[in-house]
């Protein structure tokens, strides 16, 4: 497989748009997160300060190699994610590198990023690193079991493996969409997506208001401004993932910021409305309620075909 020097400097910079959309985005969010919860909130462009200011200061802490590689790990799954996803359907330019098959290599880095923080987690100083790290890899995996389940549920509707076929199998309106056309796959996908992004309720791995064992208390400095980079485009990532998959993704950047917006709302919404669910309460919902509608989807489009 070859690329053209022209496809590779778009791909960079639609993840430079991607980037700047998720920074845009995660002011936005603390601001109306803050406001629920009758504050005033952070301003806007703060994440862009913490940022620059991270960027800028170096540390001289030192806990072995895949101590370092823990944050590279997890921005590679970020933008190797959103890399091999079209971002923008049609477009000679921001296709990105999708190619037939893509889906599988797509699953793939989605949990590519988890596994490398635990790993570069698991070499910090923290004593607690390994509640942490079982934490979230226990939880991560009970979230991607209704998520694998409703994209086999779509790979049989539509006997591909392949992104791009199946944004194009949905063109024409909204009746196309997957959303439409297979809802219960779009459901469990969906339950799936809010362990996804990792808001409340299902945040119990940072726990901003508990015993802080998360990776903000492990790295700092250039190490956490990779986090942070990798926090912007890791979920509008996902996001664009789930436009494709289930709401006929986008032919334009407006289509996709405004598609995304609400997408990502959604978590959102979930996150301000309900208080955060034990390690222990999360895993049990992922493997009953979405689960049980995973299976279900497959089941339906299995006895349909």
């Amino acid at each position: 497989m070859t690329f053209k020097p022209i496809q590779i400097l778009y791909a960079l910079l639609s993840v430079f748009i991607i980037m700047n959309v998720g920074l845009v985005l995660q002011g936005l969010i603390a601001k109306i997160g803050a406001r629920v919860g009758r504050r005033y909130g952070m301003r806007i462009y703060q994440p862009y300060i913490d940022l620059f200011k991270n960027y800028s200061i170096r540390t001289s802490v030192y806990h072995g190699y895949m101590f370092f590689l823990g944050p590279v790990f997890r921005l590679t799954g970020g933008i190797g994610l959103f890399l091999f996803i079209p971002a923008i359907y049609g477009s000679p330019y921001f296709g990105n590198f999708s190619f037939a098959g893509d889906l599988v290599l797509i699953s793939y880095f989605l949990f590519f990023g988890t596994l490398g923080m635990a790993l570069g987690a698991g070499e910090g100083g923290h004593p607690y690193s390994g509640i942490g790290i079982a934490r979230g890899l226990a939880q991560m995996t009970a979230a991607e079991v209704p998520l694998v389940l409703a994209i086999m549920a779509l790979v049989v509707q539509y006997k591909t493996l392949s992104v791009t076929t199946m944004v194009a199998a949905q063109q024409g309106g909204v009746m196309h969409w997957t959303m439409v056309t297979n809802p219960v796959a779009t459901i469990a996908a969906m339950l799936a997506f809010l362990g996804s992004m990792m808001r409340a309720p299902f945040n119990v791995v940072l726990a901003p208001q508990e015993i802080p064992i998360g990776p903000p208390t492990e790295y700092n400095s250039t190490l956490m401004a990779i986090l942070q980079t990798n926090r912007a485009i890791f979920p509008l990532a996902k996001v664009v993932l789930f436009m494709n998959l289930f709401f006929g993704g986008a032919t334009s950047w407006p289509e996709l910021v405004v598609k995304g917006f609400f997408i990502y709302m959604w978590s959102v919404l979930v996150g301000v409305s309900f208080p955060r669910f034990r390690v222990d309460q999360s895993i049990r919902w992922f493997l009953k309620v979405p689960f049980a509608i995973g299976v279900l989807a497959i089941l339906i489009v299995s006895l349909k075909g």
